[in-house]
């Protein structure tokens, strides 16, 4: 079975956002358009809370997504926050209201910054 299209009224034919991405909780804006590169690759993320959660270690459940956002410089951000390391990862959260995780970093790879597209809302 062949892997469904990227929803195209978000993802322009250039394979980046055509809207603005924005925290789905307090609407403070992430990402601006066209600054972000549509990428689909499985990611674990644990559920939506609030950041000192996260930096606990938490549970390991979690939600199984694919749809992200890349972003290959961490200045890109509008207004992006980060957990304390996890290991080798550090989580994605609002700045403003400090919800999350809405994505995903691996220390390994400066170059890779991962918006998963269900825990955003887009203007």
């Amino acid at each position: 079975m062949e892997p469904a299209a990227p929803p195209s009224e978000l993802v322009s034919a250039e394979g980046r956002n055509r809207k603005a991405v924005l925290c789905q909780r307090c609407g403070s804006r992430v990402l601006q358009p066209g600054t972000a590169l549509f990428s689909r690759r499985q990611l674990c993320l644990p559920p939506m809370r609030k950041k000192p959660a996260l930096a606990d270690g938490g549970s390991p459940e979690g939600d199984l997504l694919q749809d992200h956002w890349l972003v290959e410089d961490m200045f890109t951000f509008e207004n992006v926050g980060f957990t304390k390391d996890v290991g080798n990862i550090k989580f994605l959260v609002c700045a403003d209201c400090e919800i999350g995780p809405i994505g995903w970093h691996c220390l390994d790879d400066k170059n890779s910054f991962y918006v998963a597209l269900e825990r955003v809302s887009h203007e």
